[in-house]
């Protein structure tokens, strides 16, 4: 079954990386929401960092689409989903507006995820030491495909006497809507880590230098107009997204979320209690163990290898997370929860510090990204999560490496076709450097809530069965 809604919505991309874009969509959303617009944000590809910020703006979860890892059913599913009962939508784009899965295709491409969702698209464009010239740019992008979306541009970096005379020149001649611009503003800029932005977070002054943000844009970005644009946004056809409870028994999960770990698909996390499971979230560097009464734990991602010392100084954190998963205990973990799981983790400066040593392997600094981007993964045996030969899709971003990968997976490069092993898993075991999306493959989540589930029967008569 489908059903057709209307979602004002709007896209903000760039010409490039480093183009503004975050920024200006952070400010977009900020003053959307001073207005008492409800705002619901969208972040394309797999970056856990933006939606964190929308996330801190908006007051709502912010959600990744990706037509890497999902299909676009599920993509226009969840998108509607998750918009459904807000005012207006803010997807903020990846990379260059045309900029995807490969230079042959535009697959997971902002551009992509725009015909999609058939979402109206505001280009940003950095008209840094540029003057006519930007009007041969945005034509290039407009055109470069007709069925392109462009139908504004914030023109950053931008003085207002530039402004003043680009303005009148873009509209008449490229009939586009220049939405406003955005002069230089370093007191807002957000500081840089190895692995991108900071995590909201940590940002010194973010309230402060979000309101110098929005004092400015209010005053040169035309808001009306932008609403405008979402509000032109057609109806959108929008496949039914079914998802049934598989268990009444309500076993806990229990999610490291804090400082060290912090990257999860807020959808993942959503379709696990959608099946039934309840979250229960816990801080491996501050708590004490794992919360009693849980019958699987997830380690997502993040920065452990930030916080080396107070993670390897929570012994009794270590050891009933050690006692955790000898005992059985579901456990899934993905990248920086991978590295938290080995013998050791080093630091920036590359010394070594203790860790769960729940699986073989020392995780160590490298200087450059190690098998970066989107991959496919097929099971070489029966596991927690699937059966022999299943797949799903994923991505890699990391600067870490292990002298111990795995090897019960093996990832592929779908442009390439470069293989390699990866990931360790078991009956109760899934644990590697690729991030998954439960969408891609749902079998995963179920079995994993279904595990919970004999976990939790299994040792029901025990109040604290999480192997403290």
């Amino acid at each position: 079954m489908t059903e057709k809604n209307l979602f004002p919505r709007i896209m903000i991309a760039g010409t490039a990386s480093g183009t503004g874009k975050t920024t200006v969509t952070m400010g977009i959303m900020a003053a959307l929401k001073k207005r008492n617009i409800k705002i619901s944000g969208f972040k394309c590809g797999p970056d856990y960092i933006d939606p964190m910020f929308h996330t801190k703006i908006i007051g709502t979860h912010s959600r990744n689409l990706d037509l890497f890892l999902l299909d676009e059913p599920t993509v226009k599913s969840l998108f509607c989903k998750n918009a459904r009962g807000s005012d207006l939508s803010v997807l903020e784009g990846v990379m260059g507006y045309y900029d995807g899965l490969s230079v042959s295709a535009f697959t997971a491409s902002s551009y992509h995820l725009a015909c999609c969702t058939q979402t109206p698209v505001v280009l940003v464009v950095n008209v840094d030491g540029m003057s006519r010239s930007v009007a041969a740019m945005i034509q290039g992008y407009r055109t470069y495909q007709s069925d392109s979306g462009i139908q504004g541009v914030i023109l950053n970096h931008c003085s207002e006497k530039q402004y003043q005379s680009l303005k009148p020149v873009l509209e008449q001649e490229q009939g586009i809507s220049v939405v406003g611009y955005l002069p230089k503003m370093r007191d807002c800029a957000l500081e840089s880590r190895h692995l991108g932005l900071v995590t909201a977070d940590e940002v010194e002054d973010f309230k402060q230098k979000l309101s110098r943000l929005v004092q400015v844009m209010e005053q040169t970005v035309d808001f009306d107009q932008l609403i405008k644009l979402a509000e032109s946004a057609p109806p959108l056809e929008v496949p039914e997204l079914v998802t049934e409870k598989i268990t009444q028994l309500k076993p806990k999960i229990a999610v490291a979320m804090d400082r060290a770990f912090c990257f999860y698909y807020q959808d993942n996390l959503d379709l696990l209690v959608d099946l039934g499971a309840e979250l229960v979230l816990f801080s491996p560097l501050s708590d004490e163990a794992v919360p009693n009464g849980c019958s699987a734990l997830y380690l997502g991602g993040g920065y452990p290898e930030l916080y080396t010392r107070e993670l390897s100084e929570n012994k009794t954190m270590l050891q009933s997370v050690k006692n955790a998963v000898a005992c059985g205990m579901p456990t899934i973990a993905e990248c920086g929860g991978f590295m938290y799981l080995q013998n050791t983790v080093e630091d920036r400066v590359g010394t070594a510090f203790p860790m769960v040593g729940a699986l073989p392997g020392e995780s160590y600094k490298t200087q450059q990204l190690n098998r970066f981007g989107y991959l496919n993964l097929t099971a070489n045996s029966d596991n927690l999560l699937c059966r022999q030969g299943e797949k799903i899709t994923a991505h890699e971003f990391h600067f870490w490496d292990s002298t111990d990968c795995g090897a019960a997976f093996t990832a592929e490069k779908p442009v390439t076709g470069t293989r390699w092993p990866c990931i360790f898993a078991g009956e109760s075991l899934f644990a590697g450097y690729p991030h998954i999306h439960f969408y891609s493959n749902k079998k995963f989540a179920v079995h994993f809530v279904r595990a919970a589930e004999k976990f939790e029967r299994k040792y029901s008569d025990d109040d604290d069965h999480s192997g403290n």
